[in-house]
């Protein structure tokens, strides 16, 4: 089995990009569904949240917005968020990755993959991407998104450049669903025939360039 890292700042297409691997039969482990499903009521991470943050659950419901507000307005916090999440997250992709043990590719869809040192655990990694116009479109499109609020969470993502300069793999978005299918399935059959990229440094990766599809 090889995996493949998926990542992509906020509205660059990653959700569009990981539905599409799905399409192509892959199977692809999303990291933030898995926390949505730790956090929503009874969810396992709950009980340790409301003991971190107090305040932040009622009955077993976390208040999303309070929490949020706590931790996207100081790094030492969402560190102790972090630190409850991702341990349980990883957990999960563990699982998934026996689950599909007999399977030649896997996707794990990881929004910070960089951020977290998680690049080191796949054996290639694909970074969407689209101009400023449109991620900032597509992202204020959200139900109560504001531009305070994805000033916050671009302050906390790696530069969507330098995302680009680490990858294998770049995938444009911006010309529409049916162009990101097929610049998806390209690089799909391509790592089925065994053509994977050698994991290199960063610095190495940004120095001789990487693929574009």
């Amino acid at each position: 089995m090889r995996i493949l890292g998926l990542t992509g700042s906020i509205g660059m297409g990653k959700s569009s990009a990981a539905r599409i691997f799905r399409r192509l039969g892959i199977p692809v482990h999303d990291a933030d569904h898995e926390v949505h499903a730790l956090t929503r009521e009874g969810g396992r991470a709950v009980p340790a949240i409301a003991r971190a943050f107090p305040g932040t659950v009622a009955k077993g419901v976390l208040d999303r917005k309070a929490l949020g507000a706590r931790v996207f307005a100081d790094t030492r916090e969402l560190k102790r968020l972090e630190a409850i999440l991702h341990p349980l997250v990883r957990a999960s992709q563990r699982r998934f990755i026996a689950a599909n043990r007999r399977k030649k590719l896997v996707v794990l869809d990881i929004p910070l993959l960089f951020e977290g040192g998680n690049e080191r655990r796949c054996h290639a990694v694909m970074v969407v991407t689209a101009s400023r116009t449109i991620q900032r479109q597509r992202v204020l499109r959200r139900p109560g998104m504001t531009e305070e609020k994805m000033a916050n969470i671009l302050a906390h993502q790696m530069p969507d450049g330098k995302k680009r300069r680490r990858a294998d793999f770049v995938v444009p978005t911006g010309a529409g669903f049916r162009s990101t299918l097929r610049r998806i399935r390209i690089i799909a059959k391509h790592l089925a025939r065994g053509h994977w990229p050698r994991r290199r440094h960063a610095r190495d990766r940004a120095r001789h360039g990487n693929h574009r599809a």
